[in-house]
């Protein structure tokens, strides 16, 4: 059974169950290791509220953290890794690095943008992309995101799909900007499985799934140095390691699997440290 690194809470509002729920889970289905990335709070409140509707307040963060600490207690033969799914934003950048890495000692953070800057807006990548100047706005936010050097992968890189229907130049571009990036910055791109259990999305060429997008990972194989992660982006406990489908599109494009084992490296040095 492969590992799950992107999980989440109730405290994003929109998932169910706590830690220990998807640990229970993990353990019973096999998993030898269990990364829990709910969706970062934010330092102080964004204008206009933005993008508070999923993730936690600042407030639950300790209790977060906690949970952790309360399911690596309860099931020790799991190793349960202390995660963030990130918004890239560049006056996070402190947070992130300062916060939640250095003094929090989390042991990885994920960039999963489900919203972009383009022009003098923001733009939902879940349902607003209407054109390719947004396509484009959304692949260099995300190559932004991975220059940081913050983020162990990069979530569902495919999101577009979720509002752009069509495969044509546009997503073409887009895509390779993308790809090309993470293989210079060596950073994994994740194969999200939640994408595979939402409704099909009807297109002129029939129905598809809003993500992952086989253009795009077929794709993506063309591309030297390119690693890729699955992941159940599970936001019910039963759904912990259910990857089986995206598993398959890994072997079904040769794909090179990256290696993520450095993380639990970081989690053992974080438990000793609290002893």
């Amino acid at each position: 059974m492969p590992n799950d690194y992107h999980t989440h809470t109730f405290r994003c509002h929109h998932a169910e169950g706590d830690v220990g729920d998807y640990a229970a889970v993990a353990v019973q289905k096999g998993l030898r290791v269990l990364g829990v990335t709910d969706h970062t709070p934010f330092p102080v409140p964004l204008p206009n509220e933005r993008w508070n509707m999923i993730r936690m307040s600042r407030s639950q963060l300790d209790g977060y953290e906690e949970a952790i600490a309360k399911a690596r207690k309860n099931y020790p033969q799991l190793t349960i890794l202390k995660g963030m799914e990130c918004e890239y934003s560049v006056d996070l950048v402190p947070f992130y690095r300062d916060e939640l890495l250095a003094k929090r000692q989390f042991d990885y953070l994920i960039v999963g943008n489900h919203f972009f800057p383009c022009g003098n807006r923001w733009v939902g990548a879940h349902s607003q992309i209407r054109s390719g100047e947004e396509l484009m706005a959304y692949a260099d936010h995300m190559v932004e995101a991975m220059a940081s050097g913050l983020f162990a992968f990069v979530a569902h890189p495919d999101l577009f799909g979720n509002s752009y229907p069509f495969w044509d130049e546009h997503t073409v571009r887009c895509s390779k900007r993308i790809i090309e990036a993470a293989a210079y910055y060596k950073i994994p791109l994740e194969l999200n499985a939640h994408g595979l259990r939402k409704p099909l999305i009807e297109t002129k060429v029939g129905a598809r799934p809003p993500y992952p997008l086989s253009p795009f990972w077929q794709l993506a194989s063309t591309v030297k140095g390119i690693t890729v992660v699955a992941n159940s982006d599970a936001h019910h406990p039963e759904d912990v390691g259910k990857t089986e489908a995206v598993e398959e599109l890994i072997e079904d494009y040769g794909l090179q699997r990256a290696d993520l084992s450095w993380l639990e490296q970081k989690e053992n040095k974080s438990l000793s440290a609290k002893v």
